[in-house]
C-alpha cells in the first residue's frame, strides 16, 4: 500500500510556488526529498499529518523556493574559513596584525594564507599591502594575500621559494607587480598566480571538509541552496565528494571545473580525460555542471573597447587567442559537457560572442545552454541582442558591483561602471539571464542580492538606476531562471508537487520589505531535499 503521509508540513501565510498565474498557497507537505501537495487552504493537508510529521504552523511566515547562486566560489569560501579573516581589517598595520598573530601560531616555514574577500579601498590606505610590509608581519613564513579570484600579493619569502626575480618572464596574460623603484612588490595578477600558488601545499583533507560545511552552512543561512562553483580545479572537486560522501553539505553542488591558466586545446583535453569518471554521478547534492575558461582579466584587466580612465595606453588583456580558444571550447562540447567562460570588459563579451558562435557553427545540433557567458559586465546593446540571437545564457552578479564600484570607478571611470551588469536590458531582450555574488569579490546572500537588482546600489551609492528590475524579475533569477541554467527546471525553482523539495521560510514577505530591511534579510529556516539545514540541524 502506498504511504499518503508527509514528513513535513508547513503552514505559511503565503507560499509562493513561483508558478505563473497561480495565487499563492497556504500549506505545503514534503515526503522524503519531494514536495508532496500545495494547498490554498492552511488547513487542506492535514490528511496527511500523523504523529511521526514535522509541522511548522507559521501564519506569519512567506514560503519561497530556495535560491541559487549561479556564480560563486563556495571552494574559496571553504578555504577562507579556516584562513587569516584580514576581511576584518580597516588599516594596513590592522592587517598585518592579523598576519602576525597567526605567524606567532604557526611553526616557521609553514604557509600562511589570507582570507580573499577584501577590498583595498575600504582600508583606511586605500591601497593593497606590499611584499616589504608583509616581511614586517613574518619573514619566516611564505604568506600568500589572496584579493578575489585574480590578485595575489606574496612576501619575500614566497618570492624567494618561488624563484622570482627582475628578471623572471611575465606569462602571457598575467602581470609581475613592481613597485616606483623596479623591484618586485609581491603583486601577481591573473596568469602570474601560478608562479607561487603551486608551492602552496594543498590543506589538510579534514580541514578542507569542515570548511565546506561551515561555509555551505553560511550560504543556506542566507536562503541558498544550491551554488554553481565556478572554478573547482579536480582535486578540489575529489574534496566536494568526499564532504558529500561525509554529509557535510547543507547546499547543493554544481561545479564547473577550472580551465584557468590552460592555454591549448591539448591541456584541456588533459583535464577533460580526469573529469570523465565524474560524468555519470547521479547524487542530487553534487555534480560537476561542465568546464570554466577565463577570456579576461577582473577588475583590474577586464578587456575593454576603450582605454582605462587611469591608463590610456591600456584597455585590459584578454588571456586566450580566439582560435586557441575555438579549439579549446570545442574540445569540452564534443566530449558532451557544458562551458562557462568569464568575460568581463566589452571587448572580452565581443570576442566571446565571436569564438561561441565559431564554435556553433563548427557544431551544429549543440544542446541549448551548452555555452554560457560569466559575468558579461560591460555587454553593450548590440552585444546583448547578439547573445540572445545566439541562445547564449549570461549569469550576472550585482554584489560584486555594490562591492567594488568604487575600485572599478579608479579603473574605468564613471560612466561605464554605471553600465555594468545592465539586468533591465537582459530582461526586456528575453534573454536566459540569472544572478549570482562571485563571493569572494561580492557577498553572498539571497536577498542582498536581490536588493541590489532591485535598487541598483553600491558602496558609492546608486549607480545605472535605469538598470534596475522588479523584486519579482530579480527572484526568478535566482530560481526559475537558474534552474534552467543548471537543467534543472523540471526539479527545482517552483514549488510544485515532484519537485525536490528546497524552500525558504521568512518570518516576513520580501517583497514588502524597506529597502534596508531587505538587504540583510536572512530566512529562518533553509530546507534542501526536505531537510532543515539552517539554522540548526545537518544533512
Amino acid at each position: 500500500m502506498t504511504d499518503h503521509t508527509a514528513d513535513l508540513l508547513i503552514r505559511a501565510g503565503a507560499v509562493h510556488t513561483l508558478v505563473s498565474g497561480q495565487a499563492p498557497q497556504r500549506a505545503l507537505a514534503v515526503r522524503g526529498d519531494r514536495i508532496m501537495a500545495v494547498s490554498a487552504d492552511p488547513h487542506g493537508l492535514d490528511h496527511l499529518v500523523t504523529e511521526r510529521t514535522e509541522v511548522h504552523d507559521l501564519p506569519g511566515a512567506t514560503v519561497l523556493p530556495a535560491f541559487d547562486d549561479t556564480h560563486t566560489h563556495l571552494v574559496f569560501a571553504g578555504l577562507g574559513a579556516q584562513d587569516v579573516p584580514v576581511h576584518r581589517a580597516r588599516t594596513i598595520p590592522e592587517f598585518l596584525d592579523l598576519i602576525r598573530q597567526r605567524a606567532a601560531v604557526t611553526p616557521e616555514g609553514e604557509w600562511i594564507r589570507t582570507t580573499t574577500n577584501w577590498q583595498e579601498l575600504n582600508l583606511a590606505e586605500r591601497r593593497m599591502p606590499t611584499a616589504a610590509e608583509l616581511d614586517t608581519a613574518t619573514d619566516r613564513h611564505p604568506v600568500l594575500v589572496k584579493r578575489g579570484g585574480h590578485n595575489d600579493v606574496v612576501n619575500g619569502y614566497a618570492l624567494r621559494l618561488a624563484g622570482l626575480t627582475e628578471d623572471t618572464p611575465v606569462p602571457p596574460g598575467g602581470t609581475i607587480g613592481r613597485g616606483a623603484d623596479g623591484k618586485l612588490d609581491g603583486r601577481l595578477i591573473d596568469n602570474a598566480l601560478h608562479l607561487v600558488e603551486h608551492l602552496v601545499p594543498a590543506p589538510d583533507r579534514d580541514q578542507r571538509i569542515e570548511g565546506l560545511r561551515i561555509a555551505s552552512r553560511d550560504y543556506a543561512a542566507t536562503g541558498i541552496g544550491t551554488v554553481r562553483d565556478c572554478a573547482v580545479t579536480p582535486e578540489d572537486y575529489t574534496v566536494y565528494l568526499a564532504a558529500s560522501k561525509e554529509g557535510a553539505l547543507h547546499t547543493r553542488v554544481r561545479a564547473l571545473i577550472s580551465a584557468l591558466g590552460l592555454t591549448s586545446a591539448a591541456q584541456v583535453e588533459g583535464l577533460l580525460d580526469v573529469m570523465e569518471e565524474w560524468r555519470d554521478t547521479s547524487d542530487p547534492w553534487l555534480s560537476v555542471w561542465g568546464v570554466k575558461f577565463g577570456l579576461d582579466g577582473g577588475l583590474e584587466a577586464g578587456a575593454t573597447e576603450e582605454p582605462y580612465a587611469c591608463d590610456h595606453s591600456f584597455s585590459g588583456m584578454l588571456v586566450w587567442e580566439s582560435d586557441a580558444l575555438v579549439e579549446a571550447v570545442e574540445a569540452v562540447v564534443r566530449r558532451g559537457w557544458r562551458v562557462g567562460t568569464h568575460a568581463y570588459g566589452d571587448r572580452a563579451v565581443r570576442t566571446l560572442l565571436d569564438v561561441y558562435e565559431r564554435v556553433l557553427d563548427r557544431n551544429p545540433g549543440l544542446p541549448a545552454g551548452t555555452l554560457v557567458m560569466e559575468h558579461g559586465g560591460l555587454a553593450g546593446p548590440e552585444q546583448r541582442a547578439r547573445a540572445v540571437a545566439l541562445g547564449i545564457p549570461v549569469t550576472i552578479q550585482q554584489p560584486l558591483l555594490h562591492d567594488t564600484a568604487e575600485v572599478e570607478e579608479t579603473f574605468w571611470g564613471p560612466e561605464r561602471v554605471a553600465r555594468l551588469f545592465p539586468a533591465r536590458g537582459w530582461i526586456d531582450l528575453g534573454a536566459q539571464v540569472s544572478a549570482g555574488s562571485d563571493f569572494p569579490v561580492g557577498q553572498f546572500g539571497a536577498m542582498r542580492s536581490v536588493w541590489g537588482m532591485t535598487t541598483r546600489q553600491t558602496v558609492i551609492g546608486v549607480k545605472g538606476p535605469e538598470h534596475a528590475i522588479s523584486y519579482d524579475e530579480a527572484l526568478a533569477l535566482h530560481t526559475l531562471n537558474a534552474a534552467r541554467l543548471n537543467g534543472e527546471e523540471g526539479l527545482r525553482g517552483t514549488l510544485t508537487p515532484g519537485r525536490l523539495a528546497d524552500l525558504t521560510i521568512w518570518d516576513q514577505d520580501p517583497a514588502h520589505c524597506p529597502s534596508d530591511t531587505l538587504r540583510d534579510l536572512a530566512p529562518t529556516h533553509t530546507f534542501v531535499g526536505g531537510l532543515l539545514v539552517t539554522p540548526a540541524g545537518a544533512r
